[in-house]
C-alpha cells in the first residue's frame, strides 16, 4: 500500500479552501508571484476541476496580499502553507511546493507573537511536509511537540501514527492510530486503521477499514479520490485485480483526468502484458503531471518489450526528477533503491541506497524487506535471511514476503535455525 502520509492530511485543507475567499481577489498573481512567497504556478487545464482551482487562486492571492501588507494577520501564513501542500499532491510540483511550505511555516514559527493556538496549527502543518519529504525523525519531533500542546486534536495524532510506521515502532503507532479514531472517526482515521490492519497481516480488515474511509470521504475532492485509489492498491497488492481495476475507474469517475487512477490502470494492464494498452495509459497520465513513478513503469514497459533506446531515454529522465527531488530536500533513498532493484538490476547501487536508509530507519519492515530482497538477488543468502526475519516481525502477509520466503526456502532446504521463517 502506498505511504498514508501522502494525502490523508490535506482532507481538510482541500474542504477549507474550497469553503474560502468566495469572492476573487483584486490582487495581479503577477505582481504576487515577485514577492518572497512562492509563486503559484497554473494547474494544467485537465486539472483545475472548476471551482476548486478558482478557491486556490483566490486564497493564495488573498494570504499574500496580507502577508506583504503592514497590518499582516498570521492566520494567512497557514493558508499560504496549506495550498503549497495542496498544490504539490494535486500537480506533482514538489521540488517547488514543499520547500515554499517549510519557508513559509518556518517564518510563522519564528514570530514572538503567535498563539499556542496558531503554533499547534504551524507544528502540524510542517509535520505533514516533513512527512511527506520522508524526514520521519524530524515529523515525529513536530507532532509530539504539537500534542504537548493540543492533545485533544484528532489530525496530529494522524501525522504522528505516520511517523512512527515509517520509523518502525508499530505498537505505538498503533496506539496513536486508535486514539486518532478515539477522537474523530473519519477519512483520515479510518485509512490509518486500515493502514494498521494491513501492516500486522490483516486483509479483509484492511480492507473493510478503508472501505469506511471512502464512504466519509466527499466524492470528487483530491483526497477522497486517493482514498479510493488506496484502496484499490489493497486489491491489487493482494490479487484481486477485477475489484482493483473497479476502484480505479470509479475514482476517475469520481474525480475525472485523476492522474494516480490511470496511472493505476496501466499498472494492472503492464501486469498482464498488455503493453499498448499500458502505454497509452502511462503517456495519459504523465502528460497531465510528471509523476516519476510513472515514468519507471513506462521504463519496465520499454524494456520488457525490448525498446531499449526509449527504455534509456526515460531512465535518464527519471534520474533527473530525483535528483530533482534530492536538491529540494527530499530523502528518495528507496526510490533509488527500487529502480536499481527491479529495472537496472545495479545491485551494488540498490544496496547502497537501501544501507543509507536503514541507518536513518533500521527497524522499518519495507527497509528491511528491501534489503533481504537485494542480498538475495545478491546471492548473499545469510543477510538475505537477516533482514528477512526483520521484516516480517509485524505478520505481514504482503505478496513479497511471501515469494522471497518461498525462494529463501528453496535456496537453503536444510535450515537449522528454527527461529527462521
Amino acid at each position: 500500500m502506498k505511504s498514508i502520509f501522502k494525502f490523508l492530511f490535506l482532507f481538510g485543507i482541500a474542504v477549507s479552501l474550497l469553503t474560502a475567499c468566495n469572492k476573487k481577489s483584486n490582487s495581479n498573481t503577477d505582481e504576487i508571484s515577485q514577492s518572497k512567497y512562492p509563486e503559484l504556478l497554473d494547474r494544467p487545464e485537465l486539472l483545475q476541476n472548476g471551482k476548486e482551482w478558482e478557491a486556490v487562486q483566490n486564497t493564495y492571492a488573498g494570504a499574500v496580499q496580507n502577508l506583504t501588507s503592514e497590518k499582516v494577520d498570521l492566520t494567512n501564513y497557514l493558508k499560504l502553507t496549506e495550498v503549497c501542500i495542496l498544490e504539490a499532491r494535486v500537480t506533482g510540483e514538489h521540488g517547488h511546493y514543499y520547500p515554499g511550505a517549510l519557508q513559509i511555516i518556518d517564518e510563522l514559527l519564528s514570530k514572538k507573537d503567535i498563539s499556542q493556538d496558531l503554533l499547534f496549527q504551524a507544528l502540524s502543518l510542517k509535520s505533514s511536509v516533513l512527512l511527506s519529504q520522508h524526514d520521519f525523525k524530524n515529523a515525529l519531533l513536530c507532532s509530539q511537540r504539537a500534542i504537548k500542546i493540543n492533545p485533544y486534536n484528532a489530525q496530529i495524532y494522524g501525522t504522528l501514527t505516520d511517523a512512527l510506521v515509517e520509523l518502525g515502532r508499530y505498537e505505538e503507532a498503533v496506539l496513536a492510530a486508535d486514539k486518532m479514531v478515539g477522537i474523530r472517526p473519519d477519512l483520515r482515521s479510518y485509512a490509518r486503521i486500515s493502514y494498521m490492519r494491513e501492516i500486522h497481516g490483516d486483509i479483509e480488515g484492511s480492507i473493510e477499514a478503508m472501505k469506511m474511509a471512502v464512504k466519509a470521504g466527499y466524492p470528487g475532492l483530491e483526497q477522497s479520490a486517493w482514498t479510493r485509489l488506496t484502496l484499490g492498491n489493497i486489491y491489487e497488492t493482494y490479487g484481486k485485480l477485477d475489484e482493483a481495476k473497479n476502484e480505479y475507474q470509479l475514482t476517475l469517475a469520481e474525480r475525472e483526468n485523476y492522474p494516480f487512477a490511470i496511472g493505476a490502470l496501466a499498472g494492472i494492464e503492464l501486469q498482464q502484458e498488455n503493453y499498448k494498452a499500458a502505454e497509452d495509459l502511462l503517456k495519459e497520465a504523465t502528460a497531465i503531471i510528471p509523476e516519476f513513478s510513472f515514468y519507471v513503469q513506462l521504463a519496465e514497459l520499454y524494456q520488457k518489450t525490448n525498446r531499449m533506446e526509449e527504455y534509456k531515454e526515460t531512465l535518464d529522465e527519471i534520474f533527473v526528477m530525483l535528483q530533482d527531488d534530492v536538491d529540494s530536500g527530499h530523502n528518495m533513498n528507496l526510490e533509488y533503491a527500487d529502480i536499481h532493484l527491479r529495472i537496472t538490476k545495479d545491485y551494488e547501487k540498490a544496496l547502497a541506497f537501501t544501507l543509507l536508509e536503514h541507518e536513518k530507519r533500521p527497524v522499518n519492515i519495507d527497509v528491511n524487506k528491501m534489503l533481504a530482497k537485494i542480498y538475495y538477488e545478491m546471492g548473499d543468502k545469510e543477510n538475505s535471511r537477516k533482514f528477512f526475519n526483520e521484516a516480517i516481525r509485524t505478520n505481514s502477509k504482503n505478496p513479497d514476503i511471501k515469494n522471497l520466503k518461498e525462494q529463501l526456502v528453496l535456496a537453503t532446504p536444510k535450515i537449522k535455525d528454527t527461529n527462521v521463517f
